[in-house]
């Protein structure tokens, strides 16, 4: 409870809050590294099972097509004579070899052992098979009387019935052998072991990529989340840096403009300085209260004198102020009618009039005889609607008699802070709208 009322009263700090968002940006970075790694290495584990099952299918693929290859060349063989059959067939079975590399690239694959099984059997009946087939090739080397062939041909011995054929019925019988029922019956063979090795592939590579393709998956998933909570620490982050720290900024910058104190709130740096600043601001405050008063006002009047004017007048942001020239109309006249002493008064009654029609923190000033100014501070320009009817309320409350002080009324000339570029031409401006409102007939008010 009692770390609870200290952060309460004293804030989140910033800097621990951004040494733990820190912590947990790299905590984060590296499980999404970690992650990221692993997604790859999972998608790496796929696109192996997929090439692997591509080739082993291959594979298996191969030695059919090899095994097909030798059978079509030694029927063209049989029925053409054409060498270049027989050359082609030998090319395939002694130097290309691909059934045999076909067994060896399956024998190297640990989980293809119940797949090799049905390969070696293809195999094996193909070899099975080639006998015939060298026999049917011996069959034709005799009946076209070639003396360039194989070696391997000269181990096989013709049967007397078919040494004893003509050449024509040589070629027919060896076509017989090559076309037969029989033939195709161990061709059938051959294939169905295929099919077999295919399906034993088929299951082990599925196997495998399923396995590969849900942790894929699950990675996949864990990256997401991982996305999502970053995403989330992110948009906290932006969120508490508002709420800590941007938002109680410009609530202050707004109060310093209006010349108050800061609220307290925000981080525990934000309230740190804020307590220090309206420390500060209360001694400026107590500070002004108790400026020699007969050095910054008017002692007939209680308004600002001119050096109060001019202390003013240094510090104000002309971005934010209108200044007000005013002239007592006839001032002169009430002097010579009435006396000095109704003079006086007269001054007293229009600082008054002055004071109760403008806010407390505008400042109303006499520059000297019967020439004041007001100092309409942290004002726009969209004012002007309000200093008109300011000054025609300040005019008719100077034309009661009620007070047995003679009718008077004034006259301005109002500029604000933007129209000019330093505090003596405010003052200038002003003065020639006030030359405007005189020319114009006085009781009035003119805005340059």
């Amino acid at each position: 409870m009692g770390s609870i009322s200290k952060i309460q009263k004293d804030g989140i700090s910033l800097r621990m809050l951004y040494s733990w968002l820190i912590v947990i940006a790299v905590i984060i970075s590296a499980l999404m590294l970690y992650s990221t790694f692993h997604l790859s290495a999972s998608f790496r584990h796929l696109s192996d099972a997929v090439n692997e099952h591509m080739e082993l299918q291959r594979a298996a693929d191969e030695l059919m097509a090899a095994s097909d290859y030798l059978t079509e060349n030694v029927q063209r063989f049989s029925v053409t004579g054409n060498p270049l059959y027989m050359d082609n067939y030998f090319h395939e079975a002694n130097v290309v070899k691909r059934r045999e590399k076909a067994i060896e690239k399956m024998s190297d694959h640990p989980n293809g052992a119940s797949a090799l099984e049905s390969m070696k059997s293809a195999l094996e009946a193909s070899r099975e098979l080639m006998l015939q087939e060298y026999y049917a090739m011996k069959l034709t080397v005799d009946a076209r009387g070639l003396t360039e062939y194989p070696d391997i041909l000269d181990t096989v011995t013709l049967k007397k019935d078919d040494i004893s054929l003509p050449a024509d019925q040589k070629m027919k019988r060896a076509a017989e052998m090559l076309f037969s029922e029989g033939y195709y019956s161990m061709k059938d063979s051959i294939r169905s072991n295929m099919k077999i090795s295919l399906e034993e592939v088929k299951k082990f590579t599925l196997k495998t990529e399923t396995k590969s393709a849900q942790k894929h998956l699950f990675e996949l998933h864990a990256v997401r989340s991982i996305i999502a909570i970053e995403t989330i620490c992110i948009i906290f982050m932006i969120w508490l840096t508002s709420y800590l720290g941007i938002r109680p900024i410009l609530r202050a910058a707004e109060q310093i403009k209006n010349d108050c104190p800061i609220p307290v709130s925000g981080s525990n740096e934000f309230r740190y300085l804020a307590r220090n600043y309206n420390k500060m601001y209360d001694v400026y405050r107590k500070s002004v209260e108790h400026l020699n008063y007969k050095a910054s006002h008017d002692e007939l009047t209680g308004a600002y004198n001119r050096a109060g004017y001019d202390l003013l007048l240094s510090g104000i942001d002309l971005k934010t102020t209108y200044m007000l020239l005013i002239d007592v109309d006839n001032f002169k006249g009430i002097n010579d009618t009435y006396g000095h002493d109704t003079g006086d008064r007269i001054l007293k009654k229009i600082v008054s009039t002055l004071n109760r029609n403008f806010r407390s923190d505008d400042y109303v000033c006499r520059l000297g005889g019967d020439e004041f100014v007001v100092l309409m501070v942290h004002a726009d320009e969209t004012r002007q609607e309000l200093i008109a009817t300011k000054i025609r309320n300040i005019n008719t409350q100077l034309a009661d008699t009620s007070d047995n002080l003679p009718q008077t009324s004034v006259s301005v000339g109002i500029t604000h802070g933007t129209k000019v570029s330093d505090p003596l031409d405010l003052y200038k401006s002003s003065d020639k709208a006030l030359y405007e409102t005189k020319r114009n007939g006085k009781s009035g008010y003119t805005f340059f």
